[in-house]
């Protein structure tokens, strides 16, 4: 039985998905559109710009979803060698190292989007500021965290049943 957290994760990170799968193909149609158009003399302006941001919220937009998901590499040849109970407490403990990491490259990206912010950092050619793309990538890092926080529920639950 899923937890209101669990549901309410998924919800957010569908919504995300949904963001970053939309960024993803607008980064390939422009991609296309700027090749065609450069072939032809006329490229498309900021090109290389749109797609560099629309990338970071591809990657920051989709990573709790590929999370959730189990989708990403995971070391199962160790875990299935250890106990159920210490398969538990291996999986525990990455994923309060994978939390703090995660914490503090969200940290990190909100005190870089506050000086961005401050400083009036845009972008070269067409004038995009980068603090609200640095501010959502920071807060998906925190939705990470959640996600990981689900893991280690979920492992110790089914622990117990």
């Amino acid at each position: 039985m899923e937890s209101k957290f669990d549901i309410f994760l998924k919800g957010v990170n569908k919504i995300l998905n949904v963001i970053g799968g939309t960024a993803l193909t607008v980064m390939m149609l422009l991609t296309v559109s700027d090749v065609i158009m450069r072939s032809l003399g006329h490229p498309i302006l900021g090109a290389y710009e749109l797609v560099s941001m629309l990338l970071a919220v591809v990657i920051g937009f989709t990573i709790p979803k590929v999370s959730m998901d189990k989708g990403h590499v995971i070391m199962e040849f160790i875990l299935e060698k250890l106990s159920p109970r210490g398969s538990a407490v291996m999986i525990t403990f990455t994923r309060l190292l994978c939390i703090g990491l995660f914490a503090i490259i969200g940290y990190n990206l909100f005190l870089i989007a506050g000086e961005f912010k401050l400083s009036g950092e845009v972008s070269s050619t067409l004038k995009i500021p980068f603090f609200p793309i640095a501010y959502c990538v920071g807060v998906c890092c925190f939705i990470e965290c959640l996600v990981f926080v689900s893991d280690i529920i979920m492992v110790w639950r089914t622990q117990h049943e």
